[in-house]
């Protein structure tokens, strides 16, 4: 796996108070469903919460510090005075914001920061140490934007299984007292959201929230937001980071929402290079010159892309496309983001540090560093859901693509055998994720499909694995692997 970005929460997180192990028994309603290790916080309403660490998907390569986030996650207590929740009031989907208390003018007094800090729609706040860690939840209604929080699961643990090189944030599972999350959070939202500009998808779903935290039966999707009991909500904890990109990598967005951005998307350096059936040195060259013909793309890469930075793109966008044509997501263009970093190569080994501007640090000075943006998938929630619309389908993308790595497809192939014989990786899927049986079978379908395209693009002679940034960056050129396509 190349080497990439890693998150870590701010100190003073860790507070475990009980774990236990998911059975099969059901015991534990609140996570019906859903497999893995739990840790329980109660309410003041003496509820049972839940925070469940989803069990490791079988071939996953998962970090110490993918560990070390699930944990703290689950160590975040709501009610012990060390965590405020405020409204997400900004884009376009509500969601719940929590603000560590651990120092500073509000340490311990989650209520005075509630008060005095929520009512501003950014997500900084004065007196709170660190960034906040978000808490999202399913919201499909009339006039608000897609949302299905489970999808930040299933992006997390399949992007594990594919040794994904692009980062995808951890994320557990959550579950809080519904009327707890009314009183604290769903009310204030629909308060500060109800005429801010440009927040109508966001009022929307604090609205039906609200309506919904009342009478959990007015929702029409019960189960996708609410326990068994009807007593909580859930939905998922996760950190993201990362600026976004502009239309180098998201596209110029120019023809519109839906099919037209993305076909925008498929005409930007990267993905036209993907495109390309020449040798990699030449299809980075081709990719380029291509998207240089527009002139917002032109604008966009007016500093130049390094052969460096183009290999690492598209083998994030390969990860990416495969991502979502598997869970349907239905959008991704324009909701790409980056973080920033140094590499280089020491004594044969690739090295990098966080770049926190465009000057060379003085401690690299005698190194040969290049500054690369590294591929922030922090927005998924918009997949998963039969309903959903599925672009990287629609507008035929895996079937576009002419460069791929040999372990992704290699990956590939043993995920849809497994799923067609029923084996390990089919039954963790069924079981881990709280899926409807529509929604499992989608993902079964989908990967059988994408197997299919990428596997009749290698028997027709198209697809070169070549895609291997770690060795490009090191020796600056990558040998093209053979595979049979069948049994890689």
């Amino acid at each position: 796996m190349f080497p990439g970005p890693g998150i870590r929460l701010s100190h003073g997180w860790l507070r475990i108070l009980a774990v236990v192990l998911l059975s099969g028994s059901g015991n534990l309603t609140a996570a019906a469903g859903f497999s893995g290790s739990a840790v329980a916080h109660r309410s003041p309403h003496g509820l049972d919460e839940q925070c469940i660490i989803l069990d490791r998907m079988p071939g996953g390569s998962y970090s110490d510090e993918d560990r070390q986030l699930e944990k703290e996650f689950c160590a975040i207590d709501f009610y012990a005075g060390g965590h405020a929740l405020c409204p997400k009031v900004f884009s376009t989907s509500p969601g719940t914001l929590i603000y560590a208390l651990s120092r500073g003018q509000y340490a311990g007094d989650m209520a005075a920061f509630e008060a005095e800090q929520c009512a501003t729609s950014s997500p900084v706040k004065r007196g709170a140490p660190g960034e906040p860690v978000s808490y999202k939840m399913t919201m499909n209604g009339d006039h608000t934007s897609a949302t299905f929080s489970t999808a930040a699961l299933l992006y997390y643990h399949f992007s594990r299984y594919f040794n994904a090189d692009v980062h995808v944030p951890v994320s557990v599972y959550r579950s809080m007292d519904s009327e707890q999350h009314l009183s604290r959070v769903t009310r204030r939202g629909v308060e500060l959201s109800a005429h801010r500009k440009g927040g109508a998808m966001n009022h929307a779903g604090w609205m039906i929230l609200e309506k919904a935290e009342k009478n959990p039966a007015t929702y029409h999707a019960t189960d996708e937001l609410f326990t068994a009991d009807r007593k909580q909500v859930y939905g998922v904890l996760l950190q993201p980071h990362g600026d976004r990109y502009g239309p180098e990598v998201n596209g110029t967005r120019q023809s519109g929402w839906g099919d037209g951005q993305n076909r925008d998307f498929q005409e930007t350096a990267p993905f036209r290079a993907l495109r390309s059936s020449l040798p990699l040195a030449e299809a980075i060259d081709a990719g380029i010159h291509a998207a240089a013909e527009n002139t917002t793309l032109r604008q966009a890469m007016r500093n130049g892309v390094a052969p460096e930075q183009m290999v690492i793109w598209m083998k994030e966008l390969t990860e990416i496309t495969l991502l979502d044509y598997i869970f349907s997501q239905q959008d991704r263009v324009g909701n790409i983001d980056y973080l920033s970093y140094w590499y280089w190569v020491d004594d044969g080994d690739l090295r990098r540090m966080p770049a926190s501007g465009t000057h060379l640090p003085d401690e690299l000075a005698g190194h040969h560093a290049i500054r690369i943006q590294r591929t922030q998938l922090n927005d998924n929630d918009a997949g998963g859901k039969v309903p959903y619309a599925n672009f990287t389908k629609k507008t035929g993308m895996l079937e576009k693509i002419r460069h791929y790595s040999a372990d992704t497809y290699r990956r590939l192939m043993q995920l849809a055998t497994d799923f067609e014989s029923g084996d390990e990786l089919h039954d963790y899927v069924r079981d881990s994720f709280g899926l409807s049986t529509v929604q499992f079978e989608q993902v079964l379908k989908n990967t059988r499909l994408a197997a299919g395209i990428l596997r009749d693009s290698c028997r027709a002679g198209k697809l070169r694995f070549d895609l291997d940034p770690a060795t490009f960056l090191i020796t600056g050129k990558v040998e093209e692997q053979q595979l049979d396509c069948d049994q890689p």
